[in-house]
């Protein structure tokens, strides 16, 4: 801080040797950064840490009565792994980077839209292992036309409207917050109405005890045998057992997923096995790369520097008095 030691910050993670170098080159030298993964040696770290910016880890009480000197949490778009009302107790600042990856986001959406509809994977598969084009067989369609009705309508769920709104789709959203505004160009609508009318449902809502298991076999059961369900937020929000029935019995035609209820995604997971659903591993926010993100440690930096000049941070998720 002014006038003493100098900023401590600490990331816990999986990092490989290349990431932690990129990360580590984006800081200022005057302060001392330091990359880890959980364990033992992160413990050691966290009692004279500044700032800490957790992947992996849950930010709870225990933790926080060893970190004497803590000033602040910093997340991603994400903050689900963090205790907030308990950070708020112990003179803690919590503050996110909502809307930093928000292009990345909804580019990975289209991605794993179009995959879907083009049959991008089974094609890729079938040219590769040298099969005889005259037998080819496969189901495939275009955009154009098709319902999107997007769940949460921030910073992502407005991104993708408008790129769906390029491809000539409808576009229905629902959000939890009253104030929630559409450009015009999309149509608002309640949660029932939008699952069940849609031909494809992208989820973009915050993890928390509301959003739990916000889709699961009652929701699954409302929407369309036809209807490709989408998932970049946090596998929390889905009953992963109930999304799973309802692949393997027809509810719905397919899945996109990049979020899991337990990551990494387990070897034996059963969505690992099904030709309907198309699976990334938690990258859809990372545009620079597996574990590297320069926009969004940009923020981190700005966030940091207005805590070490005693000011508030931007995207806070708390108030200190």
């Amino acid at each position: 801080m002014k006038g003493g030691l100098p900023m401590k910050i600490l990331i816990v993670g999986y990092f490989n040797e290349t990431s932690k170098s990129n990360i580590a080159r984006c800081f200022p030298q005057e302060w001392k950064v330091v990359v880890v993964p959980p364990g033992e040696e992160m413990l050691h770290h966290i009692e004279d840490c500044h700032v800490i910016i957790p992947e992996h880890i849950k930010i709870d009480h225990s933790l926080l009565s060893i970190a004497k000197k803590l000033k602040l949490v910093q997340t991603g778009a994400g903050f689900d792994n963090v205790d907030v009302p308990t950070c708020t107790q112990f003179g803690i600042w919590v503050a996110n980077a909502g809307g930093v990856n928000a292009q990345a986001v909804a580019e990975h959406v289209m991605a794993l839209l179009l995959s879907y509809y083009k049959n991008i994977p089974f094609l890729d598969s079938f040219m590769k292992n040298k099969m005889d084009e005259n037998q080819l067989d496969y189901i495939g369609s275009e955009l154009k036309g098709k319902t999107i009705g997007i769940i949460g309508l921030g910073a992502i769920g407005k991104k993708v409207a408008a790129f769906c709104k390029v491809f000539d789709m409808n576009v229905l959203a629902y959000a939890r917050d009253a104030n929630a505004q559409s450009d015009g160009s999309v149509k608002m609508t309640d949660f029932d109405t939008l699952i069940s009318t849609s031909d494809i449902v992208s989820v973009h809502v915050p993890l928390n005890q509301q959003t739990k298991h916000l889709i699961n076999k009652a929701a699954f059961k409302k929407m369309k045998n036809t209807t490709l369900f989408i998932n970049t937020a946090r596998g929390g929000i889905v009953n992963e057992r109930d999304l799973i029935d309802a692949l393997k019995n027809g509810d719905i035609s397919g899945a996109c997923l990049d979020v899991f209820e337990t990551e990494p995604l387990p070897i034996d997971s059963e969505l690992r096995n099904m030709s309907n659903v198309i699976l990334t591993p938690h990258t859809a926010g990372m545009p620079d790369g597996r574990k590297f993100h320069k926009k969004r440690y940009d923020f981190f930096i700005k966030n940091i520097k207005r805590i070490e000049n005693g000011e508030e941070p931007e995207s806070k998720l708390n108030q200190l008095l």
